[in-house]
């Protein structure tokens, strides 16, 4: 069972708050630290890396601190200055991680990425290769979009190897392209049939918004549906729309499909719960972000706003999974800060309370490591086991998103209709494995970003 644990104020008291970031990386190079001042060595970015973390990192006074003499890569240097869970109040630190600051600036900044664009329920059949495996999701400006890939089509074969072997496997690391124009051999299975489909990697604009509708519930509830896949700026026009529509219609109650949402910007977080919370919220701390206690003075308090046709509701339904991470993670913590009910249908996320200042080292990479942790306006937070469903309910990736016979989505109708879980939910959602926190798939990203 998951927790959300308050956070002493004495702890608090010592931090303060800090402006927003203008951009990710173009102003100030993200955390502070500098970079190698353009001496690109093997041991020049791993003394950067050692100092950088040295002054930064959440955990420095409980990390290693090897010296970098004994290493011969900046990689392995990396992994041997992260936290290893020495403490009762953290695990270790399974977050932190490197990317190319080209990769990185195209998707946080641009809101673009370089892929096939198709993703696959992995972490649902893990470890059972006897199982199924199906696309869960299909990026609407991508190749396979164009090639008619659509959700629920079932994996026979990619690039020749068989379904079973890709779960054995369990990295899905054929999914990533090396470049654009690098294809794929997909052998796909509907309704009995199989059709073979040419998949070609190529760089494309993310579609943060996929599906927006309303539907009406069995008990004649209007209900505002929209899904939310990354928060990326990219969010903020079609999450407008979307809540415009709501309001024409009337809803009389709002779900935020966030089961597919790893994380992002802060900010766009903050819009997001913003949408859901209107007026009466506004001006409340949504999140306050704690630094270590080398930079109290860059402790930062996002603030509630009051978007034009926000929903202004006191109940929220939000679909969740092991893939809700991070920054969608805050969106459950935030609006249970300001005492909104926000009532959880799926399976349990992924138990991130924790973000990053990503720093570029200068020499093409980008560090995302642990700066800080968050906390809602009640100073609760460390929910590192993730935050459980109100309403477990597992899923059936044949059923398109927003349609009315979606497990997830008709179980949010249904308890908007007789305010309690529908029956037998639990017992489905039990069979299948509860995780929390686990490695991403090719596709997923994963981040809680202090902008």
């Amino acid at each position: 069972m998951s927790q959300t644990v308050r956070v002493s104020s004495s702890t608090v008291l010592r931090r303060a708050a800090l402006a927003l970031l203008p951009a990710l990386l173009a102003a100030c190079g993200g955390g502070g630290g500098g970079d190698t001042g353009g001496e690109c060595s093997v041991r020049a970015r791993q003394v950067w890396l050692r100092d950088y973390m040295a002054d930064w990192y959440f955990w420095y006074r409980i990390s290693p601190r090897p010296d970098p003499a004994g290493y011969t890569t900046v990689d392995g240097y990396f992994d041997a200055l992260l936290y290893t869970g020495s403490s009762a109040d953290f695990p270790a630190d399974r977050w932190s991680y490197v990317d190319s600051t080209a990769d990185f600036n195209r998707f946080w900044g641009e809101g673009r990425t370089m892929g096939y664009g198709l993703s696959v329920a992995g972490l649902e059949v893990e470890g059972r290769p006897d199982q199924p495996l199906y696309v869960r999701a299909v990026e609407p400006n991508s190749d396979a979009a164009r090639r008619g890939v659509v959700r629920g089509d079932e994996i026979v074969s990619i690039n020749g190897i068989g379904a079973s072997a890709l779960i054995s496997d369990g990295s899905f690391s054929v999914l990533t392209a090396n470049a654009v124009g690098d294809t794929l051999a997909l052998v796909l299975r509907r309704d009995g049939a199989t059709r073979d489909v040419s998949v070609t990697a190529s760089e494309y604009a993310l579609a943060p918004v996929p599906v927006t509708t309303t539907l009406t519930t069995p008990g004649g509830r209007k209900l505002g549906y929209v899904v939310v896949k990354d928060m990326i700026s990219q969010v903020n026009t079609p999450l407008a729309q979307a809540f415009s529509s709501f309001a024409a219609a009337g809803v009389d109650e709002v779900v935020l499909d966030l089961r597919y949402n790893g994380g992002g910007l802060v900010s766009v977080g903050t819009t997001v719960a913003s949408y859901v919370a209107g007026a009466a919220k506004a001006g409340q701390a949504y999140a306050r972000l704690l630094y270590n206690d080398r930079h109290p003075g860059s402790n930062q308090s996002f603030l509630f706003q009051n978007p034009a046709a926000a929903a202004g509701v006191s109940r929220v339904f939000v679909l969740v999974g092991p893939r809700t991470c991070s920054a969608s993670e805050q969106v459950i913590n935030g609006l249970r800060g300001v005492g909104i009910e926000v009532v959880a249908i799926g399976d349990t996320t992924c138990g991130k309370p924790v973000g990053f200042l990503p720093e570029d080292d200068g020499c093409g990479s980008t560090y995302s490591v642990v700066n800080f942790e968050s906390v809602n306006a009640r100073y609760e937070g460390r929910y590192f086991d993730g935050f459980a469903p109100t309403c477990a309910v597992a899923e059936d990736f044949t059923r398109a998103l927003g349609a009315a016979a979606e497990p997830l989505l008709a179980a949010a109708a249904s308890y908007a209709d007789t305010g309690a879980c529908p029956a037998g939910a639990r017992a489905r959602a039990m069979a299948a494995p509860q995780r929390g926190w686990r490695q991403p798939e090719p596709d997923e990203r994963r981040g809680m970003i202090a902008r």
